[in-house]
């Protein structure tokens, strides 16, 4: 493993060395392009510093719930599949919401932002029966019936298996446990994906959503400005060979490897400064305008959660292929699974519970045009929100944001109660 570890980082270190040469000739990462000064900066590092010594650091997500004054539960769901998944309740006396996070997540993103800013707790606040999920193969769900997460039939899944399989047997568990019929669905990013696979595939379960609201919807990817993304696009299946040859099968999963990495990337010295900033920054996933910089290191020591190769791959071939479809397994193993030799487009037509669109045109990830051709591919879109421009929301500000408070749980709320 220490061998496989190590030729993941040369992997890592070789398509950072053509990002770092791509970013350095782009316009899009300057500081006045991301409204950021260098005495913007140096608060920002002085913020994150302090944020250190925050003892949400070194909490588990169930510490954290607890510390914050709210009840606890712990659940174990069994797919069809044989993946045992962990899922977290806050219990609350009203309607039933699931929380499901995105690539590389796990239910701790809905809380590391704190009572006052996190989904799960002002949901709870607001009486709401709170479920966090977490997909297959992340920290929170690392087991099998009979598969041992060390071998690769464990990680042979993408996220067509987490919205086929694991999707309902958390609506079915958490209904079941609740004695509900139907439930509210928020996804986040991946958390997205994985319901329209679901509600395409799966179209029974639409009649027990009572609304989806999907943050930074990942559908189609084709006009994705992330300049990390593009570049793995290019050589996804490459990569996917050269790591799996080598017994690598999943990425940045929450191992003792991974942690030293995050330190030596962002912790208080002058090394972190350069790498912290002009690497994990340069990402393009956070908007500096709407970083809280001092929660930095408590999302970092929770995330990332891993994912599998396939999962990653997945994404890459929607870049590629303008589509968004089934996994392509090459010409004849297609032929073999579906039939045909390109794989299938999902009929997001026959999702028809109510969705509604929450995206920005700052989103480098999910862009506004991919959102649109959604859009118009889905039969029941009862919202489109479009974040203001004036707050810069880049892919994960829709869970982290400053503002997230008032740009989105207002619009959450008003939705859930309109829609009962």
């Amino acid at each position: 493993m220490a061998y496989s570890a190590g030729l993941f980082f040369l992997l890592l270190s070789t398509c950072h060395g053509q990002l770092v040469n791509t970013l350095s000739r782009s316009p899009k990462i300057s500081a006045q392009k991301m409204n950021q000064s260098p005495s913007e900066y140096t608060n920002m590092r002085a913020e994150f510093i302090a944020g250190l010594n925050n003892e949400d650091v070194k909490l588990s997500i169930g510490e954290l719930i607890l510390k914050y004054g709210y009840p606890l539960e712990e659940h174990e769901v069994l797919t069809e599949d044989g993946y045992i998944l962990t899922m977290f309740r806050i219990p609350g006396k009203g309607p039933v919401v699931l929380l499901m996070h995105g690539l590389f997540g796990s239910a701790d993103d809905f809380v590391v932002a704190g009572p006052k800013n996190s989904l799960a707790y002002l949901l709870a606040n607001d009486g709401y029966d709170v479920w966090l999920g977490n997909a297959r193969g992340n920290k929170h769900s690392r087991r099998h019936v009979s598969l041992d997460p060390a071998g690769p039939a464990f990680w042979k899944f993408s996220w067509h298996e987490i919205g086929y399989y694991d999707l309902p047997a958390m609506i079915d568990y958490s209904l079941n446990m609740t004695n509900r019929r139907s439930l509210y669905y928020i996804g986040h990013s991946q958390g997205t994906t994985t319901f329209f696979v679901m509600g395409s595939e799966r179209p029974e379960y639409n009649e027990k959503v009572i609304l989806m609201i999907a943050l930074a919807p990942s559908a189609y990817l084709s006009y994705t400005n992330s300049q990390a993304t593009q570049i793995l696009a290019r050589s996804g299946g490459l990569i996917k060979k050269v790591l799996n040859n080598n017994g690598i099968y999943e990425l940045l999963s929450d191992t003792p490897l991974i942690r030293i990495v995050k330190n030596i990337l962002c912790d208080a010295g002058p090394v972190a400064d350069i790498l912290c900033n002009r690497i994990v920054m340069s990402l393009n996933i956070f908007s500096y305008t709407e970083l809280n910089a001092t929660l930095l290191p408590v999302i970092f020591s929770h995330a990332p959660s891993g994912a599998s190769i396939g999962q990653i791959n997945h994404y890459l071939q929607g870049i590629v292929s303008g589509d968004f479809r089934q996994y392509d397994h090459g010409p004849d193993r297609n032929m073999k699974k579906y039939g045909r030799v390109t794989p299938p487009s999902y009929p997001l037509a026959k999702i028809s519970a109510p969705v509604a669109l929450f995206f920005s045109d700052s989103d480098l990830v999910c862009s506004s045009r991919d959102v649109y051709k959604l859009r118009r591919k889905l039969s029941n879109c009862v919202d489109m929100y479009k974040i203001p421009n004036e707050y810069h929301f880049g892919h994960v500000d829709f869970i982290w944001a400053k503002h997230f408070r008032n740009v989105i749980y207002k619009r959450i709320i008003k939705l859930l109660k309109t829609h009962v």
